[in-house]
């Protein structure tokens, strides 16, 4: 295999930060090239669900957790259908995956599917690289993609970034479909695809809701087709800034008054659709462990998240907006940032982490309740 000098050792595979930074390693699932936003994420657990979330589109994920792979790849936990990471860096992969569901090791599904990825990379420097200087560019290149430092890094500096990408409509169903409740049917929610995943229609079922999953670009009758008793819009990747439709088309949801959900980034979209902007966080929040306390009750909750943008809107007190008053629900307990906004005057309200949490934790499960009381409430 073509190798490279880095810092006077040989590698078969490098990362390029759009920096100049460079990491050698050796390369890991598919041989290639592949570009996109650098972003480190801190689970310990759960990276078939990290590597199959479509908010993942378009970003090279760094793994903290250093061992990586140990219990292969099974067909069952998935969130979509397919790997949407562009690339991924591990430091220590399973040589032999152990696990009773496993059917094929993760650096075989990640060839199959075409990921290019880098082993033996130090994460730890990597991740406090990024924790510096802010998520970045990056490429892994590997085989034939090899060349000189300045070539590839030229070739980094050269590819999108993140901030003004519209993205859920690239990762979102082109056709609707429904998941139908478990047990007696209870509401039918119109769900919003803007990268959604698997476990969340599922989490609605398990409360006997039917969920009628339409694509990103839905019109306002296409979401109203089903009669819902609830609109659900879902995580998705990109800049919030960039999706005009999916905020024009929640305006429209809330003013007809129907009860309203959203997760990660459908609460970046109610943000906006309440006339508050939206900023990029320095390297965001990516991880299975982080502490949000919500603010009406007091109690921390240990939640998902894996968002780069963050709604701006005040911590204290109620806002005017033309669709009521809102208030911000939970903060992150780390830096302050916005994790939920609750309408006073609708039956509406979101959160910008994952209550659907798969792998975990499920602290936070209870907000599917709450929709599910809104809906009652408002046929009531």
């Amino acid at each position: 295999m073509t190798t490279a000098a880095v810092n006077g050792a040989t590698a078969s595979a490098v990362l390029v930060l759009e920096d100049g930074r460079v990491f050698g390693g050796r390369a890991y699932g598919a041989v290639g090239e592949t570009f996109g936003e650098a972003v480190f994420a801190t689970g310990m657990t759960g990276y078939q669900e990290t590597l199959t979330d479509p908010s993942y589109h378009r970003q090279v994920v760094v793994m903290t957790a250093p061992h990586i792979g140990n219990t292969g790849v099974n067909d069952e936990d998935p969130e979509s259908r397919r790997i949407w990471v562009a690339g991924y860096v591990v430091r220590d992969p399973a040589r032999v995956p152990s696990n009773w569901r496993s059917v094929r090791s993760l650096d075989e599904e990640l060839a199959a599917q075409g990921v290019v990825g880098i082993s033996g990379v130090d994460t730890r420097a990597l991740t406090r690289h990024l924790r510096e200087r802010g998520a970045m560019r990056a490429g892994i290149f590997s085989g034939a993609a090899l060349s000189d430092t300045e070539t590839l890094l030229t070739r980094v500096r050269s590819a999108p970034v993140m901030t003004g990408a519209d993205l859920a409509a690239e990762v979102a169903t082109t056709e609707p479909y429904v998941v139908p409740a478990i047990g007696r049917k209870r509401f039918t929610v119109a769900a919003v695809d803007l990268g959604i995943k698997g476990m969340t229609p599922q989490r609605m079922a398990e409360r006997g809701i039917e969920v009628h999953v339409l694509p990103a670009t839905a019109s306002l009758d296409e979401v109203y087709a089903s009669s819902p008793d609830g609109v659900f819009f879902s995580n998705g990747p990109g800049d919030p800034a960039a999706a005009d439709h999916p905020v024009d088309l929640m305006g429209g949801v809330l003013e007809r008054g129907t009860p309203l959900f959203g997760i990660c980034f459908g609460n970046q979209i109610l943000g906006r659709a309440l006339g508050f902007g939206t900023f990029k966080l320095k390297y965001g929040h990516r991880g299975i462990n982080q502490p949000v306390k919500d603010l009406a009750t007091g109690r921390v909750e240990v939640t998902a998240h894996n968002h780069g943008f963050a709604v701006d809107a005040p911590l204290e007190g109620a806002t005017e907006t033309p669709h009521g008053r809102v208030e911000v629900s939970h903060v992150c307990l780390n830096d302050d940032v916005v994790e939920g906004l609750r309408l006073l005057d609708r039956p509406a309200f979101s959160v910008q982490y994952h209550p659907e949490a798969a792998a975990g934790p499920h602290d936070a499960a209870y907000l599917f309740d709450r929709f599910a009381a809104l809906m009652e409430g408002q046929r009531a």
